[in-house]
């Protein structure tokens, strides 16, 4: 009989600073407000999200509940701010990444850049620096990502950082009045390992 690998328990309050190599990786904070609403509240950004456009009062609400998320015990999830390193305003949030704890050691990923910031790997490198922390600290076994079909640059950035499509999610999310499909990828920590190596 085999026994399930110890797995690290995800602690309340325990501050996350990850650096990648074009983004830091930080805990969100209430003067992030003006931030979070240029992306979630651009129809550029959230016509391939799982949800509509929000107001400012939504998008403040929205980040009230990820900060309280973030004190939660045990924590279930991570979602993270995005900043621009290298840039004269360089704690600004330009993107933000949710890993959403699972399962038995999976973990769900999500991520989005503001629209006037695409283009400049800011999303793969979010995408690479979280996984870092999926599959190294929290010992995630598997990480999954579900695309809109019609979002190219997402789909590319997962299959740049390893991705595996499995299938699609029909009718999977309502958005933009309508019911949307997803295209499901995942990712498993062998195949991260190998690819690190």
């Amino acid at each position: 009989m085999s026994r399930e690998p110890r797995t690290v328990r995800p602690v309340a309050n325990q501050r996350i600073d990850l650096v990648g190599t074009r983004v830091g990786l930080r805990e969100f904070t209430r003067d992030d407000l003006d931030g979070v609403y240029r992306i979630v509240g651009d129809e550029r950004v959230t016509s391939h999200l799982a949800f509509d456009a929000r107001t400012r009062d939504e998008a403040g609400s929205m980040l009230d509940e990820i900060m309280e998320r973030a004190r939660a015990e045990p924590r279930s999830e991570y979602h993270l701010a995005v900043t621009a390193k290298g840039e004269s305003t360089s704690d600004e949030v330009v993107g933000f990444v949710r890993l959403g704890l699972t399962g038995v050691r999976a973990a769900k990923l999500g991520y989005a850049v503001a629209a006037d910031h695409h283009g400049r790997g800011y999303a793969t490198d979010t995408v690479r620096t979280v996984l870092g922390l999926a599959f190294g600290p929290l010992q995630r076994h598997r990480v999954s990502a579900a695309v809109g079909p019609d979002n190219a640059a997402s789909r590319a950035v997962v299959q740049r950082t390893g991705f595996t499509r499995e299938g699609v999610l029909r009718d999977h999310v309502f958005t933009n009045g309508a019911w949307r499909d997803s295209v499901l990828y995942s990712l498993l920590v062998d195949e991260w390992n190998a690819r690190r190596g």
